[in-house]
């Protein structure tokens, strides 16, 4: 799912309880690689796609994590 669309239906729901974070950790990581290269190669075609979608996929952690149940 888009990190986006992730964002707005937990928004909607007030909640992120069916939310994989590890997944969302992942799939950060994998942005950050693909930054990194980018920079590496000085390719922005690369590098500013990735950090747009770096700064995306933390916002959707942030917001995951706010909408976090507490209770078991």
């Amino acid at each position: 799912t888009s990190p986006l669309f992730q964002m707005r239906r937990i928004l909607q729901r007030r909640s992120s309880a069916d939310v994989s974070i590890a997944t969302m950790g992942v799939l950060s990581v994998g942005s950050v690689i693909w930054l990194v290269y980018g920079s590496a190669l000085g390719n922005l075609a690369i590098a500013i796609p990735n950090l747009v979608g770096l700064i995306v996929w933390v916002a959707t952690i942030g917001v995951t994590l706010r909408f976090r149940s507490t209770a078991a």
